[in-house]
């Protein structure tokens, strides 16, 4: 795994019902981007030392924004508005 600031660290949980956590990366203390990270939760606010796992994966925010295209344009695919 590797990743830079400004980041994104997705972890998918396994049979939630509900979506992925996201964080920032703030800081990677390691030159070569493994981990641990710093990041802040989007979902709480909270910051922390994470040391991702198999379920989490690094996204850059033009990732991120493609996967959240492809998402948004599926969903109205679905509902017939496209």
């Amino acid at each position: 795994m590797y990743a830079k600031p400004g980041d994104w660290l997705i972890v998918e949980i396994a049979g939630a019902d509900h979506a992925a956590r996201r964080a920032r990366i703030l800081e990677v203390s390691s030159p070569d981007g493994v981990p641990p990270y710093r990041v802040r939760w989007l979902d709480t606010g909270r910051e922390g030392l994470v040391v991702p796992g198999d379920d989490a994966q690094v996204m850059t925010q033009e990732q991120l924004d493609g996967r959240v295209a492809t998402f948004q344009r599926h969903v109205l695919q679905r509902r017939g508005t496209s």
